[in-house]
């Protein structure tokens, strides 16, 4: 039997203002971060006080990053033509990729100015694990919102998203979500299990490895995302995964062929 999915992407209504499901899950998902975090920084020694100006600055630079790459990567022509439409982030349009890139700067950023100051790298380690959580909270938030939907599936598994068409489609926001949901068990395993002895570059190399690699299989699953997608031989997702799938790898092998201990500072 198909599911139907019909669901109001608003949670509430203050007169002109609309709180919506996805953006809820969003920034729940820094809080979600900010927790685990606290815990490492608590583990390691660290000053927990830190992490209220890292949670919004990582916050500001996820959204930019997100936003511009949607929109000069995924449309540029519709988005050079209306550039005012580009700081319009409530009407939708984030792309993980960029994301990704923000998050990373601004990590970059407050390994060298935090007080101790940090390693990139052990930093990047840490952050991994909430990323990988938040991940999954964003495309629940896309499967609420009946966007990045999957290409029409003739199995019973199907979902007819009533929003957008009567067709059978892959739940592919599920299926990806999923897959974060055991990455991030994988990451948070490995580092309760060494902690402080991890090797440095060895959580964050996996995460790119595996995240991307799980969104660059995902890909084909799901409809074209790009104004350009037609033609080309991926998807620019898929294209734009390769990269840090290929940094990951080179971090992994690093961090395995490394002699020295890890460093906190």
């Amino acid at each position: 039997m198909l599911f139907h999915w019909s669901f109001d992407p608003v949670l509430v209504h203050l007169g002109p203002l609309a709180i919506r499901w996805y953006g809820l899950l969003f920034v729940g998902a820094f809080f979600f971060g900010q927790f685990i975090m606290a815990r490492i920084f608590r583990e390691e020694g660290l000053p927990v006080a830190e992490l209220d100006t890292l949670l919004f600055n990582v916050l500001i630079g996820t959204i930019v990053g997100a936003r511009l790459t949607h929109c000069f990567a995924y449309d540029p022509a519709y988005y050079l033509a209306h550039p005012l439409e580009i700081i319009e982030v409530w009407k939708g349009g984030l792309a993980s990729h960029g994301g990704a890139v923000g998050m990373l700067l601004v990590l970059w950023w407050y390994a060298r100015h935090a007080q101790p100051r940090l390693s990139f790298l052990w930093l990047l380690d840490r952050v991994a694990i909430p990323a990988t959580l938040g991940g999954v909270f964003i495309r629940v938030a896309n499967f609420l919102n009946s966007e990045i939907i999957g290409v029409p599936t003739a199995g019973n598994w199907g979902v007819v998203f009533d929003a957008v068409d009567a067709l059978p489609r892959h739940p592919v926001q599920l299926y990806e979500a999923l897959a974060y949901l055991i990455i991030f068990a994988i990451l948070g395993a490995t580092y309760w299990r060494k902690r402080r002895q991890t090797p440095q570059g060895m959580l964050v190399g996996w995460y790119m490895v595996m995240v991307f690699g799980a969104r660059f299989f995902l890909e084909f699953f799901k409809t074209a995302q790009a104004s350009y997608d037609e033609g080309l031989a991926i998807s620019v997702g898929q294209y734009l995964s390769l990269p840090f799938m290929l940094a990951g790898v080179v971090l992994v092998v690093r961090a395995i062929t490394s002699n020295g201990p890890p460093q906190m500072r």
